[in-house]
């Protein structure tokens, strides 16, 4: 069995997520308790022998926080093949949600009063699961629709997690860093194809983009900079069973060198090592698509 459990703040995105991993084919639970996930996998793992679960876990059930460690621990020393799915989103994002949706923060009870006082609450009681997670997403800047095509994105056709997935995100420093990054590297000082008419209408993933930036030493130095960082990390993230590692990219605006330096990127490691699995992210490209 592959599972995910998807945790995370309140009002980041777990229910629609949920939907998604259904629509995947994944036995999908809403709201499970913490102390019956041992139980209930060893009732099913025979009957579920190939099938994916999605469970979503979260501060609604008041065992989670004091248990979970134990229960993670166990899972592991027991064999069971599964990841945790941590969705983010900023406070001000939490809270137009909730005031949209007019439902109440789980933690807005006595002692609680006010929606951004739970939300940082939350924030703080999750802050060693967050660490422990094997994806982040941050949710800020998506809708239910686009949520729902990043989980096909990274979890479609996907088998069992013997190999390490790659996300790499092309991003724009303008529209904010992506949080869910592990690492994060600056293409700002690369030659910028916006300032060639011919070239300011496309995008780093064309290859009109490409050869041009391929043209500078810099680019070159740049790209084999980042192969070789990856080739010495990779194998720690091996070493460490983590099934995900994010890198992020980044250009003024989104649109031409950082998905350029992705694309290229990309082909090079796969050519050198077929068994990762390479997902692309290009951000902001639509958001900085020159007016004529």
């Amino acid at each position: 069995m592959n599972i995910v459990i998807i945790t995370g703040l309140s009002g980041s995105g777990k229910s629609t997520s949920l939907k998604a991993f259904e629509d995947l084919g994944y036995l999908s639970i809403d709201n499970f308790p913490i102390r019956l996930l041992l139980q209930f996998l060893e009732e099913v793992k025979e009957s579920l022998e190939d099938k994916n679960i999605a469970l979503v876990i979260d501060i609604r059930d008041k065992y989670f926080l004091k248990e979970y460690p134990e229960v993670f621990k166990n899972l592991k020393e027991i064999g069971y093949n599964f990841e945790i799915l941590f969705l983010d989103a900023r406070n001000d994002v939490i809270i137009t949600r909730f005031n949209q949706t007019r439902r109440i923060h789980p933690l807005m009870k006595e002692k609680i009063k006010s929606l951004e006082e739970a939300i940082e609450k939350e924030r703080e009681l999750l802050g060693d699961l967050k660490e422990i997670a094997n994806l982040i997403i941050d949710t800020s800047d998506f809708n239910v629709h686009q949520l729902r095509n990043e989980i096909f994105r990274l979890y479609k056709e996907r088998g069992p997690y013997k190999n390490l997935v790659l996300h790499l995100i092309g991003f724009g420093y303008k529209y904010g860093i992506p949080y869910e990054a592990s690492f994060l590297f600056d293409a700002r000082f690369l030659p910028n194809p916006y300032f060639i008419p011919s070239l300011k209408p496309l995008s780093g993933k064309d290859k009109e983009v490409k050869d041009y930036l391929l043209n500078f030493s810099e680019t070159l130095k740049f790209v084999e900079y980042l192969e070789s960082f990856l080739e010495w990390l990779i194998p720690f993230y091996y070493k460490d069973n983590r099934q995900y590692l994010t890198i992020g990219i980044g250009c003024t605006g989104g649109r031409h060198r950082s998905p350029a330096i992705i694309e290229i990127l990309a082909q090079r490691l796969k050519e050198k090592h077929p068994e990762i699995e390479i997902v692309k992210t290009y951000r902001d490209i639509e958001k900085d698509v020159p007016h004529s």
